[in-house]
């Protein structure tokens, strides 16, 4: 085999590891892009159903002036398992299950002020 053949093969070679080389890092890099954009529309899934029950919260609970209806809280509750977080659900379950009015008050700012933290994560 002549000296130029071999040149041109380690040349031909030389340049093949180094598109490997970028191709494998620039699938790394992308994995990570990936990753980072699913997690950030989680979290806007997330918010976007906090929102949801919040809403509808404020609208039967807040503003309802009367006690809360069987479809209403079943609205209420469908929308509070629907965000899948399990101290969102805790904290409604204790509000929900309250006995008097003092324990409804603390049960419900501690309900909301999680709400805003999620909203705020």
């Amino acid at each position: 085999m002549s000296t130029s053949k071999q040149v041109l093969y380690a040349v031909v070679a030389v340049v093949l590891v180094i598109a490997l080389g970028f191709f494998v890092w620039q699938s790394v890099s992308l994995k990570g892009q990936l990753q980072a954009a699913q997690k950030t529309i989680g979290q806007q899934q997330v918010n976007q159903k906090v929102l949801v029950f919040s809403k509808l919260f404020v609208t039967n609970v807040l503003q309802g002036g009367q006690t809360v209806s069987f479809d209403q809280r079943l609205q209420l509750e469908n929308a509070v398992r629907d965000i899948n977080d399990p101290q969102i659900y805790a904290a409604w379950q204790k509000f929900t299950n309250a006995k008097d009015q003092k324990e409804i008050q603390t049960d419900f700012y501690g309900l909301f002020s999680l709400l805003l933290d999620k909203l705020g994560s």
